[in-house]
C-alpha cells in the first residue's frame, strides 16, 4: 500500500501530536519538559490540521475542512496565549475571531441542514457532530470577544484559555484516531471500550485542569487573606 507524502505527513503529525499532547498534559505545568512536549504538540497539531485541510479539499469533504481549520485555530490561539508576555491584543486576535465566527456559523448551518435533510446527513455527517463542534466554536467566539473587549487577559483566565483550547485540540486528535478508526486496532481493545476511554480522556483532563486552576487559585487567595480571630493592624499603624 502506497501513501502520498502529504498523507504520510498527516499520519505522522497526528501520531506525534497525540503522544506529545498526552505527555505534556501530565507533566508539571511550566517545567522545561512540559514546554518541550508542548512545542512538539503545537508543531505536530498545526501540521496535522493543515495537511488534513489540504486532503479534505482534494477529496471535497467540507466537514473535514471545517474540523481541520477549527483544530488549527485552537492550537494557534492557545499557543499565542501562552507565549504572549503582556495582556494586550493584536491584529492576529481580530483575525482569529473572524475565523472562528465563520466556523461557528457554518457548523450550525450544516447541522440544521443535516437535521432537515431526508437522509439525515450533510456531507456524510449527521447533525450531532456539526452541533457539537459548532457549540464549542460559539464558546470560543464568546471568549475571543470578551478578551478583545477587555483589551486582553492575564492570570487565571489566561491559563484557562490556554488549557481548554489545547486539551480540546488533543481530544480532536485522539477521537480521530481511537474513535473514528477503531477498525485499525485489535478486537480486544474494541470490545473493552478502551478506545472510547482514550478518545474522551482529553476531555476528562480538560475538566480536571480547569477545576484545579480555578479553585486552587481561589484557595490560595483565601489563605493569603486575613486570619479570622486575630487582631488586625490599624490603618494608622506605622
Amino acid at each position: 500500500m502506497s501513501y502520498s507524502p502529504i498523507l504520510l505527513l498527516h499520519i505522522t503529525a497526528g501520531t506525534l501530536g497525540m503522544l506529545s499532547g498526552f505527555v505534556a498534559v501530565f507533566l508539571r505545568k511550566g517545567s522545561r519538559q512540559h514546554g518541550l512536549a508542548g512545542n512538539v504538540f503545537v508543531v505536530s497539531m498545526l501540521s496535522l490540521a493543515a495537511s488534513g485541510v489540504y486532503l479534505a479539499i482534494l477529496k471535497h469533504q467540507p466537514g473535514n475542512i471545517l474540523g481541520g481549520t477549527f483544530t488549527f485555530y485552537l492550537v494557534a490561539t492557545a499557543w499565542l496565549t501562552a507565549r504572549r508576555r503582556d495582556a494586550r491584543t493584536n491584529v492576529f486576535d481580530w483575525g482569529a475571531l473572524l475565523v472562528v465566527l465563520g466556523l461557528a456559523a457554518v457548523e450550525m448551518t450544516y447541522g440544521l441542514e443535516a437535521a432537515i435533510s431526508p437522509t439525515g446527513l450533510k456531507y456524510d455527517y449527521p447533525p450531532g457532530p456539526y452541533f457539537f463542534i459548532g457549540s464549542i466554536a460559539v464558546l470560543a467566539t464568546v471568549g475571543d470577544i470578551r478578551m478583545l473587549v477587555r483589551g486582553g487577559i492575564a492570570g487565571t483566565q489566561r491559563l484557562a484559555r490556554h488549557l481548554w483550547r489545547m486539551c480540546f485540540a488533543l481530544f480532536i486528535a485522539s477521537a480521530s484516531i481511537f474513535l473514528a478508526r477503531q477498525h485499525l486496532f485489535p478486537a480486544l481493545l474494541q470490545k473493552t471500550d478502551v478506545l472510547i476511554f482514550l478518545s474522551v480522556l482529553p476531555l476528562l483532563l480538560l475538566i480536571f485542569w480547569l477545576f484545579r486552576v480555578r479553585f486552587a487559585n481561589a484557595y490560595k487567595r483565601k489563605r493569603k487573606g486575613p486570619m479570622v480571630g486575630l487582631p488586625q493592624p490599624s490603618l494608622s499603624a506605622r
